[in-house]
């Protein structure tokens, strides 16, 4: 399969919708962090999906440089799993839900990279999000979240299933980013 991203619409920070089939959610998410990581960039994965745990273990199996990824989890404590937070690895919040919270951590995270190193976010994924909030929130989220990056100038991708928004939070989504790429 070709490049999800291009190379030139990273390097001038733009923000992407990735829209992919539910099936493919999990092979989209690894090829996404294997392209950041061969175009040299520290990739922050804000997971509502995966446990880190999770993620951590397909990375791995997938040959990506775990050392080129941070993570937001915010899954495993919500399902009673076991968190300690590791500075420049993964920062726990205790819900998808908790919005607030994963906004510090976000911003938090962000603060802890290298002056100078490439950044970009993988968000995954807007779908999940439904399961715990409502769209006009998840809108007021993304929006707030695009709007950080772009102030922080990085990139950011933002996954969802294919079909799987209403069509008013997929109209509001579309005018927050740059670019909509559908992978199938």
């Amino acid at each position: 399969m070709p490049d999800i991203v291009r190379a030139e619409d990273l390097d001038i920070k733009q923000i992407f919708l990735l829209l992919a089939t539910p099936g493919n959610m999990r092979e989209r998410n690894i090829q996404v962090i294997k392209e950041l990581s061969t175009l040299g960039y520290h990739s922050v994965v804000i997971t509502t999906n995966f446990p880190y745990s999770i993620l951590k273990k397909m990375y791995e199996e997938s040959g990506v440089d775990l050392t080129k990824v941070s993570f937001v989890d915010t899954v495993t404590h919500h399902s009673i799993g076991k968190v300690e937070n590791i500075r420049g690895v993964v920062r726990y919040i205790n819900s998808p839900a908790d919005l607030t919270d994963m906004g510090i951590a976000v911003t938090e995270v962000l603060k802890e990279q290298r002056t100078g190193e490439k950044v970009c976010i993988l968000y995954d994924s807007i779908s999940t999000m439904l399961i715990y909030l409502s769209s006009p929130s998840i809108s007021k989220f993304i929006h707030f979240l695009t709007n950080k990056l772009r102030l922080m100038d990085i990139s950011g991708i933002f996954l969802a299933a294919e079909k799987g928004l209403d069509p008013m939070l997929m109209n509001q989504l579309i005018t927050f980013v740059d670019k909509v790429i559908e992978t199938g």
